[in-house]
């Protein structure tokens, strides 16, 4: 397969994988929006691609330079093919599903259990910080 930019392995093997080819992909480059003044207005920076059989849509203007936007653009066009094709199986759904993980609240149970292993542990040292000040006590420290 040969895409128009330069694509990281990573990405080319996925596209691959996924059956995603260069000529059902089409690409337009647009004007921008939001900040970024007159530079914005005047060029045609940002860039729209269209994947026909999935009717999967990007547009990236992440980058002030062409090239970059096409590079990150077809990244995120075959990410999201595969978010399509495997739905929660896909890379990233698995990403959003661990940090979503990550963030969720412990459990009242599992969190008592883990403040008892951690009272327990305290317990222990202080046990033997005592043991320590009688020894010391005993020879005249």
């Amino acid at each position: 397969m040969n895409f128009p930019v330069e694509l990281p392995p990573k990405a080319l093997a996925l596209a691959a994988e996924l059956n995603v080819l260069p000529e059902d992909i089409d690409e337009f480059f647009v004007r921008g929006g939001g900040a970024g003044g007159q530079k914005i207005n005047k060029t045609a920076s940002c860039v729209e691609l269209t994947h026909r059989p999935t009717e999967t849509m990007v547009r990236v203007q992440r980058f002030r330079e062409q090239h970059l936007n096409r590079i990150e653009a077809y990244k995120l066009l075959i990410l999201k093919i595969e978010e399509k094709i495997k739905g929660a199986a896909s890379q990233r759904q698995q990403e959003i599903f661990k940090v979503r993980k990550q963030k969720q609240r412990r459990s009242r149970r599992s969190k008592e259990k883990m403040l008892d292993q951690k009272h327990h542990r305290g317990n222990i040292k202080e046990q033997r910080q005592n043991a320590l000040h009688d020894v010391l006590k005993e020879i005249g420290h």
